[in-house]
């Protein structure tokens, strides 16, 4: 397929691998900093997830017949130092420091639920079945996470945070 939107389409791949490569590299950070231990374990979980998001976009690159390539994805770079500013900007065994962690955490969610939605529409337009699978698989998990992320911020994280000084 040569046209305009397989274009776009090939961009937005490379793109959100690399946000991907490069949140893999932080999520590990926001564990470690992380205050109560469910915040630690769904971020040590969504590690192991992005990992699995990394191999399945490399399936999705395979099955249109394209190499794999990440490019800079300067929304991601920008997510991930604003996440580290908040982190920075936040004391240490806090649960602000946790609602800072959240709050960062799903910019990213958010982003990527977009990109992942967006990918999946152009895949289906496009009629390639096996790359909109692999995108709503994906997307789920990405979904999923921002729920989690959600859950957590209202059973106990904001609540013990608005109490902190």
């Amino acid at each position: 397929m040569d046209n305009a939107l397989h274009e776009l389409f090939i961009q937005e791949l490379r793109d959100i691998l690399w946000a991907e490569e490069h949140l893999y590299k932080s999520l590990p950070k926001m564990a470690k900093a992380a205050t109560s231990e469910d915040l630690r374990h769904a971020f040590e979980g969504h590690h192991e997830q992005t990992g699995g998001h990394i191999e399945r976009l490399k399936q999705v690159f395979e099955s249109i017949g394209e190499k794999s390539k990440a490019v800079k994805c300067e929304a991601m770079d920008g997510l991930l130092k604003e996440a580290e500013e908040l982190l920075d900007d936040s004391a240490k065994g806090t649960m602000v420091r946790d609602a800072a962690l959240i709050a960062g955490a799903q910019k990213i969610e958010h982003y990527e639920i977009a990109t992942y939605g967006t990918l999946s529409t152009f895949a289906k337009i496009m009629g390639h079945k096996k790359a909109k699978q692999l995108l709503d698989q994906t997307l789920n998990e990405e979904k999923a996470t921002d729920d989690k992320l959600t859950g957590i911020a209202e059973s106990f994280v904001n609540e013990a945070a608005m109490e902190e000084k």
